[in-house]
């Protein structure tokens, strides 16, 4: 079984962001990059089905020259090999990062192809459905619940809607991606950090097509106001309760 896990450069979900000088990008300096969180649990999802039909995964990874840097962190937890896409111009967005995608999982040959439902940095959730009509593959989102037939080449996707779940039956090869709780992501073990210096990262370059949209501006959000203290004990409670009605207009 050859399995395709699409990984991005993310910054840490715990690092300050800082926007550069022109408001159109976040300044890089002093940030740590780490694999999308949602893209990790695609990757242990596709290493338990390593360990239990066999196989290889390989990650693919569109990213700048330092993402091989992240890349290892995802060999690290299992995967055989990668894909390293360069990254020219920095202006990354869906339809752009789609198209440079797809030539290259297409000449994989994937049986199933994971990603995260949607990347912390963006949030766009665009380009694994953008993939699924480049390369004529079915697509199903956000998974909740994963089984795959292998001998039958189909897999039951579990997605959960509001008052529900819905399944989805699909022939493979198909893209899936990752939900919160679908699986739990491993940690690297030392032993496999140790194994991920060895194994291979191959570099491609491409020609990056102009992209759909641009980013015009960043802002920082706004500043909240300071808060009001309205008395204490029972005796604060009909001040409070006139705030949040006349003020704040919650109740």
């Amino acid at each position: 079984m050859r399995i395709g896990v699409l990984i991005k450069r993310v910054p840490d979900t715990e690092a300050r962001i800082r926007l550069s000088d022109d408001n159109r990008s976040i300044d890089e300096k002093g940030i740590e990059f780490i694999i999308n969180p949602y893209d990790e649990i695609a990757l242990e999802c596709a290493l338990q089905l390593k360990e239990k039909y066999g196989g290889e995964v390989v990650l693919i990874c569109y990213g700048p020259s330092d993402a091989p840097t992240v890349i290892r962190k995802g060999l690290a937890m299992g995967a055989d090999s990668a894909v390293h896409i360069e990254m020219k111009n920095m202006e990354n967005e869906p339809a752009k990062a789609a198209k440079i995608l797809a030539p290259v999982i297409k000449e994989g040959n994937y049986d199933i192809i994971f990603c995260g439902k949607q990347a912390i940095d963006d949030d766009s959730c665009q380009t694994p459905s953008r993939l699924s009509v480049l390369l004529g593959l079915p697509c199903v989102t956000e998974a909740s619940k994963l089984d795959v037939d292998l001998g039958a080449k189909r897999a039951t996707v579990h997605k959960e809607i509001e008052g529900g779940v819905e399944v989805v039956e699909v022939e493979l090869p198909a893209i899936i991606t990752a939900q919160k709780g679908l699986v739990e992501p491993r940690l690297p073990s030392l032993k496999g950090i140790m194994a991920a210096k060895k194994k291979p990262i191959a570099t491609k370059s491409s020609v990056e097509p102009e992209p759909l949209s641009k980013v015009e501006k960043f802002e920082y959000p706004p500043s909240r106001p300071p808060g009001k203290k309205v008395g204490e004990g029972v005796e604060a409670v009909p001040k409070l309760v006139e705030l949040l009605k006349n003020e704040a207009k919650v109740i």
